[in-house]
């Protein structure tokens, strides 16, 4: 039997749609449960869009009432008196501290979440890489509220000697002298953040490792490749996008975190040269700590300043997403 007659005989045997199902096919109709799925996913991303518009229509109106009122520079002012007569206030140094506070965050996070992520898909038996997994959920369900009041009991306390080898050793940078006093520093709250958003990360970073493909690895150990040269070669290209992704999933926590950042920062109003001395705030912080005592044009700033974040917080994930369309090609998931 020739070829010709066996792709006869195959094609033969292959059992064809119904004529109303191709019908249905050429015309891009679908069935009546697909419809309604479509339309019920296209709604709620209809609707979504539609909260976030209302969100910021909510912010810019009230932040416009609050702005036309300041007699200072909204963006460069260190003062924050909304209930003087003019109001002054501006948001120079709640950014600054959310911005330090955040970027000390993600610069003692991040490494440490990859590096337990490895460990725990890539070098630690089975019956250990469970509990810690384990753990390390329950650590990403812990209330802010507890994180705070542990970084107040107990970080704090524990950070004098810390402070004090800082400034003995590179008190000379400036940026991590220490006059002395309570450790409640933009330093403290990025050390607290991070442990915060370690679970984030780490959970994340360890379900997108073990999605390489195992062919990826086998490969690079069967050209003799080591352990940590496989890990280089294909776990990590490979599961570069979805880190940069865990990374943005923290930093958001860290940026908009509250009561934690309330209970541990002693915040002075005013911009400080050095980590570990006392000053700087951040947006969250400085909402929940005054808006029950604000006054009418108070909430307004207040709400102003909120504007802000969620400005920020938008172009941080608008560059996370572009760094990950930029990124496909390493990711793998076209191999």
């Amino acid at each position: 039997m020739d070829i010709s007659t066996q792709k006869k005989d195959a094609s033969a045997s292959t059992p064809q749609p119904p004529a109303v199902e191709r019908e249905r096919a050429a015309r891009g109709t679908t069935r009546p449960g697909d419809r309604i799925f479509l339309g019920l996913s296209r709604g709620s991303g209809v609707f979504l869009l539609v909260i976030m518009a209302a969100i910021a229509v909510f912010l810019a109106y009230r932040a416009a009432l609050a702005i036309s009122e300041d007699q200072g520079n909204f963006l460069t002012s260190f003062d924050w008196n909304t209930s003087i007569d003019p109001p002054v206030f501006g948001i120079a140094v709640l950014a600054f501290g959310t911005v330090v506070s955040s970027v000390v965050a993600m610069a003692l996070a991040v490494p440490v979440a990859v590096g337990i992520a490895l460990f725990l898909t890539h070098y630690a038996p089975r019956r250990l890489s469970g509990p810690i997994a384990y753990v390390i959920d329950l650590l990403a369900a812990v209330p802010s509220i507890v994180y705070g009041l542990w970084g107040a009991l107990v970080l704090v306390p524990q950070l004098t000697g810390l402070y004090a080898w800082l400034d003995e050793y590179l008190g000379w940078t400036g940026i991590l002298s220490w006059q002395g006093g309570a450790p409640r520093s933009l330093l403290t709250v990025g050390i607290l953040l991070a442990i915060m958003i370690l679970p984030i990360i780490t959970n994340v970073s360890r379900e997108v490792f073990r999605q390489v493909p195992r062919m990826h690895e086998e490969a690079a150990l069967a050209l003799g490749a080591t352990r940590w040269e496989v890990i280089r070669m294909a776990v990590l290209p490979f599961g570069r996008s979805g880190v940069i992704s865990a990374s943005m999933l923290g930093l958001g926590r860290a940026l908009g975190e509250t009561m934690a950042v309330a209970i541990v920062l002693s915040p002075a109003f005013d911009i400080q040269a050095s980590l570990l001395d006392p000053g700087g705030g951040t947006f969250a912080q400085n909402i929940a700590s005054k808006f029950s005592e604000a006054t009418p044009l108070g909430q307004d700033a207040l709400i102003a300043s909120g504007l802000v974040l969620f400005v920020i917080t938008l172009l941080v994930n608008g560059a996370a997403r572009m760094i990950i369309n930029r990124r496909k090609e390493y990711s793998g998931a076209n191999a």
